[in-house]
Protein backbone atom coordinates (compact mmCIF):
# COMPACT_ATOMS: atom_id res chain seq x y z
CA UNK A 1 0.00 0.00 0.00
CA UNK A 2 1.10 3.43 -1.39
CA UNK A 3 1.93 6.20 1.86
CA UNK A 4 -0.70 9.14 2.01
CA UNK A 5 0.06 11.65 0.51
CA UNK A 6 1.75 13.90 2.97
CA UNK A 7 2.11 17.34 0.78
CA UNK A 8 -1.73 18.66 0.15
CA UNK A 9 -2.03 18.82 4.35
CA UNK A 10 -1.67 21.40 6.03
CA UNK A 11 -0.17 20.95 10.30
CA UNK A 12 -3.10 21.23 12.43
CA UNK A 13 -1.98 24.31 14.16
CA UNK A 14 -1.11 26.03 10.36
CA UNK A 15 -3.06 27.10 7.75
CA UNK A 16 -1.55 26.63 3.94
CA UNK A 17 -1.12 30.52 3.75
CA UNK A 18 1.64 29.97 1.09
CA UNK A 19 -0.88 28.30 -1.11
CA UNK A 20 -3.55 30.12 -0.54
CA UNK A 21 -1.09 33.42 -1.85
CA UNK A 22 0.43 31.43 -4.56
CA UNK A 23 -3.45 30.57 -5.67
CA UNK A 24 -4.56 34.59 -5.57
CA UNK A 25 -1.26 35.57 -7.20
CA UNK A 26 -2.45 33.17 -10.05
CA UNK A 27 -6.16 34.39 -10.48
CA UNK A 28 -5.65 38.25 -8.82
CA UNK A 29 -8.67 37.07 -5.82
CA UNK A 30 -7.87 35.66 -2.37
CA UNK A 31 -9.09 32.01 -2.19
CA UNK A 32 -12.36 30.44 -1.33
CA UNK A 33 -11.44 27.99 1.51
CA UNK A 34 -13.12 24.17 1.47
CA UNK A 35 -12.25 22.39 4.78
CA UNK A 36 -11.58 18.76 3.22
CA UNK A 37 -11.93 15.93 5.93
CA UNK A 38 -10.25 12.82 5.25
CA UNK A 39 -8.95 9.34 7.31
CA UNK A 40 -5.41 9.85 6.11
CA UNK A 41 -3.72 7.91 8.78
CA UNK A 42 -4.70 4.81 11.32
CA UNK A 43 -6.76 3.20 12.60
CA UNK A 44 -8.61 5.02 9.25
CA UNK A 45 -8.87 3.14 6.06
CA UNK A 46 -6.15 4.98 5.01
CA UNK A 47 -6.34 3.80 1.03
CA UNK A 48 -9.89 5.06 1.19
CA UNK A 49 -8.91 8.38 2.49
CA UNK A 50 -6.22 9.06 -0.39
CA UNK A 51 -8.84 8.05 -3.23
CA UNK A 52 -11.62 10.65 -1.45
CA UNK A 53 -8.51 13.14 -1.16
CA UNK A 54 -7.65 12.37 -5.17
CA UNK A 55 -11.16 12.97 -6.67
CA UNK A 56 -11.62 16.20 -4.01
CA UNK A 57 -8.16 17.61 -5.12
CA UNK A 58 -8.63 16.07 -9.06
CA UNK A 59 -11.72 18.68 -9.16
CA UNK A 60 -10.34 21.37 -7.52
CA UNK A 61 -7.63 21.53 -9.86
CA UNK A 62 -9.83 21.36 -13.29
CA UNK A 63 -12.10 24.46 -11.29
CA UNK A 64 -9.09 26.59 -11.02
CA UNK A 65 -7.85 25.74 -14.63
CA UNK A 66 -10.94 27.23 -16.00
CA UNK A 67 -10.65 30.40 -13.86
CA UNK A 68 -12.02 29.60 -10.47
CA UNK A 69 -15.35 30.95 -9.04
CA UNK A 70 -15.56 33.93 -10.07
CA UNK A 71 -11.58 34.65 -10.91
CA UNK A 72 -11.18 33.62 -7.60
CA UNK A 73 -9.51 29.92 -6.77
CA UNK A 74 -10.66 26.68 -4.53
CA UNK A 75 -8.30 25.82 -1.96
CA UNK A 76 -8.89 22.95 -0.19
CA UNK A 77 -7.43 23.06 4.05
CA UNK A 78 -7.03 19.37 4.32
CA UNK A 79 -7.34 17.60 7.88
CA UNK A 80 -6.86 14.07 8.87
CA UNK A 81 -9.42 12.59 10.80
CA UNK A 82 -7.89 9.40 11.75
CA UNK A 83 -11.24 7.95 11.92
CA UNK A 84 -11.47 9.54 15.65
CA UNK A 85 -15.01 11.65 16.13
CA UNK A 86 -13.29 13.81 18.52
CA UNK A 87 -10.23 14.60 15.93
CA UNK A 88 -12.91 15.40 13.46
CA UNK A 89 -14.69 17.81 15.62
CA UNK A 90 -11.81 19.55 16.83
CA UNK A 91 -10.76 20.29 13.31
CA UNK A 92 -14.65 21.37 12.31
CA UNK A 93 -13.55 24.08 14.92
CA UNK A 94 -10.27 24.68 13.57
CA UNK A 95 -11.63 24.84 9.85
CA UNK A 96 -14.73 27.41 10.64
CA UNK A 97 -12.28 29.53 12.83
CA UNK A 98 -10.23 29.82 9.55
CA UNK A 99 -13.12 30.74 7.45
CA UNK A 100 -13.95 28.12 5.08
CA UNK A 101 -16.66 28.37 3.31
CA UNK A 102 -18.18 24.78 3.39
CA UNK A 103 -16.94 21.17 4.51
CA UNK A 104 -16.48 18.51 2.41
CA UNK A 105 -15.42 14.62 2.64
CA UNK A 106 -15.27 11.91 5.42
CA UNK A 107 -15.52 8.05 4.99
CA UNK A 108 -16.23 6.81 7.88
CA UNK A 109 -19.86 6.79 9.33
CA UNK A 110 -19.08 7.79 12.96
CA UNK A 111 -16.76 10.10 11.92
CA UNK A 112 -19.40 12.42 9.65
CA UNK A 113 -21.52 11.75 12.78
CA UNK A 114 -19.39 14.26 14.51
CA UNK A 115 -18.71 16.21 11.41
CA UNK A 116 -22.51 17.18 11.25
CA UNK A 117 -23.32 17.57 14.38
CA UNK A 118 -21.14 19.75 14.73
CA UNK A 119 -21.38 21.87 11.33
CA UNK A 120 -24.68 22.00 12.30
CA UNK A 121 -23.93 23.62 15.67
CA UNK A 122 -21.44 26.17 14.04
CA UNK A 123 -23.51 26.68 11.27
CA UNK A 124 -21.34 25.56 8.49
CA UNK A 125 -22.55 23.69 5.11
CA UNK A 126 -20.88 20.12 5.11
CA UNK A 127 -21.20 17.79 2.23
CA UNK A 128 -20.46 14.49 3.05
CA UNK A 129 -18.92 12.42 0.29
CA UNK A 130 -18.82 9.07 1.77
CA UNK A 131 -20.41 8.46 4.89
CA UNK A 132 -23.35 6.08 4.73
CA UNK A 133 -24.98 6.11 7.70
CA UNK A 134 -28.98 6.76 7.90
CA UNK A 135 -29.04 9.04 11.24
CA UNK A 136 -26.42 11.16 10.02
CA UNK A 137 -27.72 13.81 12.55
CA UNK A 138 -30.07 13.51 15.41
CA UNK A 139 -32.19 15.94 14.00
CA UNK A 140 -33.08 17.57 10.22
CA UNK A 141 -30.54 20.03 9.70
CA UNK A 142 -30.26 22.74 6.38
CA UNK A 143 -26.31 22.74 6.86
CA UNK A 144 -25.74 19.12 5.81
CA UNK A 145 -25.95 16.89 2.35
CA UNK A 146 -25.12 13.85 1.39
CA UNK A 147 -23.76 12.25 -1.76
CA UNK A 148 -23.56 8.74 -0.71
CA UNK A 149 -26.75 6.85 -0.48
CA UNK A 150 -28.05 5.99 2.61
CA UNK A 151 -27.04 2.46 5.02
CA UNK A 152 -30.67 1.28 4.71
CA UNK A 153 -30.83 1.27 0.69
CA UNK A 154 -27.97 0.10 0.03
CA UNK A 155 -27.82 -2.58 3.11
CA UNK A 156 -31.66 -3.54 1.68
CA UNK A 157 -30.26 -4.12 -1.91
CA UNK A 158 -27.76 -6.37 -0.46
CA UNK A 159 -29.76 -8.38 1.08
CA UNK A 160 -31.74 -8.52 -2.25
CA UNK A 161 -29.33 -10.00 -3.88
CA UNK A 162 -28.27 -12.18 -1.18
CA UNK A 163 -31.69 -13.77 -1.66
CA UNK A 164 -31.52 -13.96 -4.96
CA UNK A 165 -27.87 -16.35 -4.56
CA UNK A 166 -30.45 -18.71 -2.34
CA UNK A 167 -29.17 -17.66 0.90
CA UNK A 168 -31.79 -16.74 3.62
CA UNK A 169 -29.07 -18.22 6.76
CA UNK A 170 -26.60 -15.58 7.46
CA UNK A 171 -24.57 -14.93 9.66
CA UNK A 172 -22.25 -12.12 10.51
CA UNK A 173 -18.97 -11.62 12.16
CA UNK A 174 -19.43 -8.48 14.24
CA UNK A 175 -17.51 -5.89 16.46
CA UNK A 176 -18.87 -3.29 18.56
CA UNK A 177 -20.44 0.09 16.29
CA UNK A 178 -23.00 1.98 15.92
CA UNK A 179 -22.74 1.14 11.90
CA UNK A 180 -22.18 -2.28 12.24
CA UNK A 181 -25.47 -2.63 14.39
CA UNK A 182 -27.58 -0.75 12.02
CA UNK A 183 -26.55 -2.90 9.34
CA UNK A 184 -27.04 -5.81 10.66
CA UNK A 185 -30.77 -4.50 11.50
CA UNK A 186 -31.02 -3.55 8.04
CA UNK A 187 -30.33 -6.90 6.52
CA UNK A 188 -32.38 -8.89 9.34
CA UNK A 189 -35.64 -6.48 8.73
CA UNK A 190 -35.16 -7.59 5.00
CA UNK A 191 -34.33 -10.45 5.10
CA UNK A 192 -37.38 -11.73 7.89
CA UNK A 193 -40.20 -11.32 5.63
CA UNK A 194 -38.82 -13.87 3.02
CA UNK A 195 -37.96 -16.69 5.88
CA UNK A 196 -34.11 -15.45 6.14
CA UNK A 197 -32.44 -14.98 9.44
CA UNK A 198 -29.14 -13.49 10.83
CA UNK A 199 -27.29 -14.70 13.02
CA UNK A 200 -24.33 -12.82 15.24
CA UNK A 201 -20.96 -13.86 15.85
CA UNK A 202 -19.26 -11.39 18.31
CA UNK A 203 -15.79 -10.95 16.99
CA UNK A 204 -14.59 -9.62 20.78
CA UNK A 205 -14.97 -13.56 22.35
CA UNK A 206 -13.83 -15.33 19.02
CA UNK A 207 -10.66 -16.14 16.94
CA UNK A 208 -11.11 -16.83 13.33
CA UNK A 209 -11.03 -20.84 13.88
CA UNK A 210 -13.86 -20.57 16.45
CA UNK A 211 -15.55 -18.23 13.89
CA UNK A 212 -15.79 -21.58 11.26
CA UNK A 213 -16.82 -23.57 14.21
CA UNK A 214 -19.67 -21.19 14.92
CA UNK A 215 -20.37 -21.39 11.32
CA UNK A 216 -20.48 -25.26 10.87
CA UNK A 217 -22.60 -25.91 13.99
CA UNK A 218 -25.33 -23.00 12.86
CA UNK A 219 -25.33 -24.02 9.19
CA UNK A 220 -25.17 -20.44 7.92
CA UNK A 221 -24.54 -20.39 4.02
CA UNK A 222 -23.00 -16.80 3.61
CA UNK A 223 -20.91 -14.81 6.51
CA UNK A 224 -20.54 -11.27 6.46
CA UNK A 225 -17.77 -9.25 7.77
CA UNK A 226 -18.84 -6.53 9.51
CA UNK A 227 -15.40 -6.26 11.34
CA UNK A 228 -12.27 -3.86 11.16
CA UNK A 229 -9.95 -3.87 8.28
CA UNK A 230 -7.68 -5.38 7.71
CA UNK A 231 -7.65 -6.84 10.59
CA UNK A 232 -9.74 -9.17 11.70
CA UNK A 233 -11.20 -9.25 8.08
CA UNK A 234 -8.52 -10.79 5.91
CA UNK A 235 -7.35 -13.26 9.22
CA UNK A 236 -11.39 -14.33 8.73
CA UNK A 237 -10.88 -14.81 5.36
CA UNK A 238 -7.93 -16.81 5.38
CA UNK A 239 -9.38 -19.08 7.78
CA UNK A 240 -12.81 -19.80 6.30
CA UNK A 241 -11.13 -20.24 2.75
CA UNK A 242 -9.28 -22.76 4.15
CA UNK A 243 -11.33 -24.58 6.24
CA UNK A 244 -12.44 -28.28 4.64
CA UNK A 245 -15.69 -28.15 6.47
CA UNK A 246 -16.99 -24.79 4.70
CA UNK A 247 -15.86 -25.25 0.55
CA UNK A 248 -19.50 -23.41 -0.55
CA UNK A 249 -19.57 -20.72 2.20
CA UNK A 250 -20.02 -17.43 0.15
CA UNK A 251 -18.06 -14.26 2.47
CA UNK A 252 -19.35 -10.92 2.25
CA UNK A 253 -18.12 -7.41 3.13
CA UNK A 254 -20.76 -5.13 2.24
CA UNK A 255 -18.92 -2.16 3.70
CA UNK A 256 -16.85 -2.29 0.69
CA UNK A 257 -13.01 -3.58 2.19
CA UNK A 258 -12.55 -5.57 -1.29
CA UNK A 259 -12.57 -2.56 -3.62
CA UNK A 260 -8.90 -1.49 -2.59
CA UNK A 261 -5.60 -2.91 -3.65
CA UNK A 262 -4.93 -3.42 -0.54
CA UNK A 263 -7.16 -5.71 0.69
CA UNK A 264 -5.80 -7.67 -2.55
CA UNK A 265 -2.57 -7.51 -1.85
CA UNK A 266 -2.96 -8.67 1.80
CA UNK A 267 -5.78 -11.55 0.78
CA UNK A 268 -4.32 -12.49 -2.34
CA UNK A 269 -6.64 -15.06 -4.05
CA UNK A 270 -8.83 -15.47 -0.59
CA UNK A 271 -10.24 -12.33 -1.31
CA UNK A 272 -11.71 -12.90 -4.82
CA UNK A 273 -14.98 -13.28 -5.05
CA UNK A 274 -15.90 -11.43 -1.85
CA UNK A 275 -19.32 -9.37 -2.41
CA UNK A 276 -19.55 -6.09 -1.46
CA UNK A 277 -21.34 -2.79 -2.20
CA UNK A 278 -20.00 -0.48 -4.95
CA UNK A 279 -21.48 3.07 -5.57
CA UNK A 280 -20.61 3.06 -9.49
CA UNK A 281 -23.09 2.84 -12.79
CA UNK A 282 -22.32 0.00 -14.87
CA UNK A 283 -21.46 2.31 -17.41
CA UNK A 284 -19.52 5.83 -16.76
CA UNK A 285 -20.95 8.56 -18.60
CA UNK A 286 -17.84 10.73 -20.75
CA UNK A 287 -17.66 12.32 -17.92
CA UNK A 288 -17.25 9.52 -15.43
CA UNK A 289 -14.82 8.25 -17.94
CA UNK A 290 -12.70 11.43 -18.41
CA UNK A 291 -12.56 11.86 -14.68
CA UNK A 292 -11.80 7.85 -13.63
CA UNK A 293 -8.59 8.40 -16.38
CA UNK A 294 -7.51 11.37 -14.39
CA UNK A 295 -8.32 9.18 -11.16
CA UNK A 296 -6.40 6.41 -12.83
CA UNK A 297 -2.93 8.12 -13.03
CA UNK A 298 -3.12 10.32 -10.23
CA UNK A 299 -3.61 7.39 -8.21
CA UNK A 300 -1.20 4.83 -10.20
CA UNK A 301 -4.06 1.86 -10.23
CA UNK A 302 -7.85 1.85 -10.78
CA UNK A 303 -9.82 4.73 -8.71
CA UNK A 304 -12.62 3.30 -6.10
CA UNK A 305 -15.92 4.64 -6.21
CA UNK A 306 -14.71 7.33 -3.17
CA UNK A 307 -12.75 8.94 -5.29
CA UNK A 308 -15.42 9.37 -7.88
CA UNK A 309 -17.48 10.45 -4.73
CA UNK A 310 -14.95 12.64 -3.76
CA UNK A 311 -14.74 14.36 -7.06
CA UNK A 312 -18.71 15.01 -7.16
CA UNK A 313 -18.55 16.43 -4.15
CA UNK A 314 -16.09 19.87 -5.19
CA UNK A 315 -17.82 19.34 -8.67
CA UNK A 316 -21.46 20.51 -6.58
CA UNK A 317 -19.50 22.77 -4.31
CA UNK A 318 -18.42 25.12 -7.07
CA UNK A 319 -21.24 24.82 -8.95
CA UNK A 320 -23.40 25.96 -5.71
CA UNK A 321 -20.08 28.66 -5.39
CA UNK A 322 -20.88 29.92 -8.71
CA UNK A 323 -24.78 30.47 -8.41
CA UNK A 324 -24.66 31.48 -4.82
CA UNK A 325 -21.53 32.80 -3.82
CA UNK A 326 -19.36 31.74 -1.15
CA UNK A 327 -21.55 32.88 2.53
CA UNK A 328 -22.49 29.95 4.24
CA UNK A 329 -26.26 30.50 4.95
CA UNK A 330 -26.75 31.39 1.10
CA UNK A 331 -24.63 27.66 0.33
CA UNK A 332 -26.83 26.16 2.87
CA UNK A 333 -29.65 27.18 1.61
CA UNK A 334 -28.88 26.11 -2.23
CA UNK A 335 -29.01 22.48 -1.48
CA UNK A 336 -32.36 21.45 -2.68
CA UNK A 337 -31.82 23.79 -5.69
CA UNK A 338 -28.47 21.88 -6.67
CA UNK A 339 -28.77 20.15 -10.39
CA UNK A 340 -25.30 19.22 -11.36
CA UNK A 341 -24.06 16.52 -14.07
CA UNK A 342 -21.86 14.33 -11.43
CA UNK A 343 -19.30 11.38 -12.84
CA UNK A 344 -22.29 9.04 -11.80
CA UNK A 345 -25.45 10.38 -12.59
CA UNK A 346 -27.44 13.54 -12.11
CA UNK A 347 -26.94 15.02 -8.64
CA UNK A 348 -29.97 16.42 -6.83
CA UNK A 349 -30.68 16.47 -3.31
CA UNK A 350 -34.63 16.17 -1.85
CA UNK A 351 -35.70 15.13 1.42
CA UNK A 352 -36.07 11.37 2.15
CA UNK A 353 -37.90 10.08 4.86
CA UNK A 354 -36.14 9.14 8.06
CA UNK A 355 -33.15 10.77 7.12
CA UNK A 356 -32.41 14.05 8.46
CA UNK A 357 -30.16 15.61 5.61
CA UNK A 358 -30.31 16.49 1.96
CA UNK A 359 -30.02 13.43 0.15
CA UNK A 360 -29.03 12.69 -3.50
CA UNK A 361 -31.47 9.87 -3.80
CA UNK A 362 -29.97 7.40 -5.16
CA UNK A 363 -26.35 6.98 -6.50
CA UNK A 364 -26.52 4.12 -8.53
CA UNK A 365 -25.76 0.99 -6.30
CA UNK A 366 -24.30 -2.49 -7.01
CA UNK A 367 -22.97 -4.99 -5.71
CA UNK A 368 -19.67 -6.90 -7.11
CA UNK A 369 -16.63 -9.15 -6.45
CA UNK A 370 -13.79 -9.43 -7.55
CA UNK A 371 -13.39 -12.17 -10.45
CA UNK A 372 -11.37 -15.22 -9.35
CA UNK A 373 -9.90 -15.48 -12.80
CA UNK A 374 -8.77 -12.28 -12.65
CA UNK A 375 -8.05 -10.37 -9.46
CA UNK A 376 -7.91 -6.98 -10.93
CA UNK A 377 -11.63 -7.40 -12.11
CA UNK A 378 -14.67 -6.83 -10.78
CA UNK A 379 -17.61 -8.80 -11.87
CA UNK A 380 -21.25 -7.61 -11.21
CA UNK A 381 -23.51 -9.39 -9.49
CA UNK A 382 -26.13 -7.15 -8.87
CA UNK A 383 -27.95 -4.00 -9.00
CA UNK A 384 -30.19 -1.41 -7.63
Amino acid sequence: MKTPPSSPVSPPDAPDAASAASAATRTGGPSIRIGALVPLTRPGWTEAGRHLLAGLELAVREVNGTGGIAGRPLELVVRDTAADPRRASAAVDELAGLGVAALAGEYHSVVARAVAARADALGVPFLCSSAVLDTLTEQPTSWVARLAPAQSHGWNTYADFLLRAGHSRIAVVAQPSVYWASGTGILRNRLAPHGGSVAELDMTRLTPAAVCDELVGQGATALLLLVGYPEPAVPIVQAVRRDERLPEMLIGAPAGQPEFGEWLALSGGDGAAVPFLRYLPERLSPLGARVGTALREELGGAPSFVAFEGYDTVTVLADVLRSHGADRERIAAAWPGVDVEGTRGRIRFSRVPGIGVWQWAWAPVQVVERDRADLDQFRVLHSG
